[in-house]
Order: structure tokens, then C-alpha cells, then sequence
């Protein structure tokens, strides 16, 4: 993967270093919000907050900018890190598109968590140009982070769907029975 461990390394090692901090975080909050609520706010903060450390590090001076879709990705097609660049921007929200719906029922449409990933990605492309940190900052990035957020919520959509509570996530207004049945089904899976 031509250097990615040396480039990155330090963020993976962070990250699996921070998995004891985020327990406690997730019991600490677990008093106040619920079991689930924590796991899914810790988890979502986890799962996406490294992926934005190596989006945002510097490489350098300068920005440059592609808002013709589809060109940068066909270029990447014949780079050798093709499968880093896809997976890592795939990766990117999926833990917000995972866990968003589990944590606001609002959010089990998919296409939702489509326009929030669309919304987020484009913010960091936006602050990747603006703070000219030598990053491109392109439009294929925002399709590819927001497919993955995508990804990530149908899965999420599917297993809520297979577990025989989707019309009670997709209404959105659970009632004080639906909730307490709901969080049981949950420490069950």
C-alpha cells in the first residue's frame, strides 16, 4: 500500500488507543441518555473523527479543486492506491450513516442520511480548499463519502427492516412502549 502504515500509522494507533477512553465515555454517558444512545453518539464520534484527522492533516501548501464529476475517479482507476482511495472515502461517514438512524429514528430513511453525508462531505472539501493545506478537494470526494454513508444506512435500514421494527423507526414517533421494547430488541442483538 506504498507507505500508507508510515503515512497513517499514528492515526490507526491513536484510534485503538482511544477505544478504552471511549468506553468510559459511552458508561459515563449511558447514566444520563441510555445504554444505546451512548454507544451510537461514542460510536459515531469514533468511527468518524479519524477518518477526518487524515482527511484535514497537511500535505504541504496550495489546493487545487475538480467539480467535474466522475473525472477524478477515472483517473484513479489506473492509480496504484485505488483501493485506499475508494475504501478510505467509502469509509469516511459510514459510521455516521450506521449508527445515525439506530440513534434518531428520523434519520432510518436512507435517502436522509444521503443528504447529511452530502452535507458533511461537502463541508470538508470546502474547508480542505479553504485552508489550502495542499489536499484536492473534489466533487467525486462528496459522491464517494456520501455512498458510503449511504451504504452504511441501508445496511443499518435492512437490519432494522429483518428485526420487524421498521415502521416504528421510519414513523419516528415511538411510543413509551415501542421505546422500552425497542432498547430490549437491541440488548438482544
Amino acid at each position: 500500500m506504498n507507505g500508507t502504515w508510515e503515512t497513517w500509522g499514528g492515526v490507526v494507533l491513536a484510534t485503538i488507543a482511544a477505544i478504552p477512553v471511549a468506553g468510559v465515555a459511552t458508561w459515563w454517558l449511558a447514566r444520563w441518555r441510555g445504554r444505546r444512545a451512548a454507544l451510537c453518539e461514542v460510536g459515531m464520534v469514533l468511527g468518524t473523527v479519524p477518518w477526518l484527522w487524515m482527511i484535514l492533516t497537511p500535505k504541504g501548501t496550495g489546493r487545487s479543486l475538480n467539480l467535474v464529476p466522475l473525472r477524478d475517479l477515472a483517473e484513479q482507476l489506473t492509480d496504484d492506491r485505488v483501493i485506499e482511495q475508494f475504501g478510505g472515502n467509502l469509509l469516511v461517514f459510514a459510521a455516521l450513516g450506521f449508527l445515525l438512524p439506530l440513534r434518531l429514528p428520523w434519520f432510518a430513511r436512507p435517502y436522509r442520511i444521503l443528504l447529511v453525508a452530502a452535507g458533511a462531505s461537502i463541508l470538508v472539501e470546502t474547508l480542505q480548499f479553504a485552508l489550502a493545506i495542499g489536499r484536492h478537494s473534489s466533487v467525486d470526494d462528496v459522491l464517494l463519502n456520501a455512498v458510503g454513508a449511504y451504504l452504511a444506512a441501508l445496511s443499518v435500514h435492512l437490519w432494522i427492516d429483518h428485526r420487524g421494527h421498521r415502521r416504528r423507526a421510519l414513523r419516528g414517533r415511538d411510543t413509551a412502549a415501542d421505546q422500552v421494547r425497542g432498547t430490549a430488541e437491541l440488548g438482544r442483538a
